[in-house]
């Protein structure tokens, strides 16, 4: 079985607004389910699971039954962090009896214009080597910020990947490494990639990911750009 793990356990500080950035509505559309549509829609996915924050469980089951979410199977209490949500799911994916070779999609809530075939490939990548990630490679000048100031970092640009989700792996792989994480009390990574890369996994495969599945909702010029990209159509001359 193929299963989307979406976090939305965040509480949006930096979008600054009275409610979550997860459960914002844009065109009368929350966010959580443009996201959800998107796994929704794709023939591989099986099940979708929410990681979500405390008190917002009932809403997130509401929207999906009014949106017709119907591939969603479970909701987990977020963490106090993103590690820790992501542990939830995966924990909650066991003991709701998932099999340790189910493929699980993580993905950020608030990502909510990944494609089908971002999903296609993860699908079949996590198949072929056990581990996917989506990244796209730097097209800026990237440096380090040192106080005020920014230096030369040596690595080129060319090497450097700017991910983005998702996350994929075989249940019982990313379950093991959390709990390896936690006899080593590796806390706070930003996300299952680096997880994997703190215990010393180099062949996470790269998934190419786009500039569209980068917008990930976070301040509020990110829900201009959503916007903007939601009512546009691509010009039948590009090819």
């Amino acid at each position: 079985m193929n299963i989307a793990l979406l976090t939305a356990g965040g509480v949006g500080n930096r979008m600054g607004q009275d409610i979550p950035k997860q459960f914002m509505t844009i065109d009368n559309i929350p966010v959580i389910i443009y996201t959800m549509r998107a796994f929704q829609s794709h023939p591989l996915v099986h099940a979708i699971c929410v990681v979500c924050l405390k008190g917002w469980e009932v809403a997130l089951q509401a929207y999906a039954n009014q949106f017709n979410i119907t591939k969603l199977r479970w909701v987990f209490e977020g963490g106090d962090s993103n590690q820790h949500s992501i542990r939830n799911g995966l924990l909650g994916l066991r003991q709701a009896g998932c099999n340790d070779e189910d493929i699980v999609l993580v993905h950020d809530g608030v990502r909510p214009l990944v494609s089908e075939s971002i999903i296609t490939e993860n699908i079949e990548k996590c198949r072929k080597y056990g581990y996917a990630v989506t990244g796209m490679v730097c097209k800026e000048a990237i440096m380090e910020k040192e106080g005020d100031c920014v230096r030369n970092i040596a690595i080129p640009r060319e090497r450097l990947i700017r991910t983005q989700t998702p996350h994929t792996y075989h249940l019982k792989a990313l379950l093991d490494a959390h709990r390896e994480a936690d006899e080593r009390h590796i806390e706070n990574t930003v996300a299952s990639c680096t997880l994997l890369s703190a215990l010393g996994i180099d062949s996470q495969h790269l998934v190419a990911g786009s500039e569209r599945n980068g917008l990930k909702l976070t301040q509020t010029e990110d829900v201009e750009l959503f916007k903007a990209l939601i009512h546009t159509e691509k010009d039948e001359w590009l090819k």
